[in-house]
């Protein structure tokens, strides 16, 4: 099925940014006391998770895009996909994660809710990643999102819970305390 070929790609880049990741100095920094953790994306999923654990997937190539099991396989993947389970250990942490914004809220230039997502399109140019690979962000002054190519790296507190739109749903949410571009460090 086209989706699982469009897939990839961003799976891919997810999978930099994992890397990147794992490459960068520690940080001390603090916000509100806490101190701030360099956070992966592979550390919202519980470890004995993978998307392809909450569906198969092996019946999507046999199918055509018009056959009316694909609309029902679609409709429980994406049922699935804003269930993914969520690792409770990381509610309250203090965070900084980079990724790509999905916006929401607009007032004017400034963008004051979006999700926070691992790759580029997220939710946008195919289905959106599952629920606990999509923070929802607030951001009270907003934020000007030039590019949505460019990714940026976000420092909060993380909260587990669950934000439906009609974008996706997230597993978390988090209020933004700093925003920045992401450089490779």
């Amino acid at each position: 099925m086209k989706f699982m070929r469009q897939l990839l790609p961003h799976l891919m880049t997810s999978l930099i940014l994992s890397v990147s990741m794992m490459l960068l100095p520690v940080q001390a920094a603090t916000i509100n006391g806490q101190e701030v953790q360099d956070t992966d994306w592979d550390s919202l999923m519980p470890a004995d998770f993978t998307p392809d654990s909450l569906f198969d997937s092996s019946e999507f190539g046999n199918l055509d895009d018009y056959d009316p099991m694909a609309e029902a396989r679609l409709q429980a993947m994406m049922a699935a996909l804003s269930s993914a389970p969520v690792v409770e250990a990381m509610d309250g942490k203090m965070v900084r994660i980079p990724g790509f914004v999905v916006p929401l809220v607009e007032e004017g230039m400034k963008v004051t809710e979006f999700f926070l997502v691992p790759y580029f399109g997220a939710c946008i140019h195919v289905p959106p990643p599952p629920s606990n690979q999509m923070i929802h962000v607030t951001y009270e002054p907003g934020t000007n999102v030039e590019n949505l190519y460019d990714a940026i790296w976000i420092s909060g507190e993380l909260k587990v819970a669950t934000v439906a739109h009609e974008l996706g749903t997230s597993g978390y949410k988090l209020e933004a305390f700093q925003i920045e571009p992401y450089e490779e460090e």
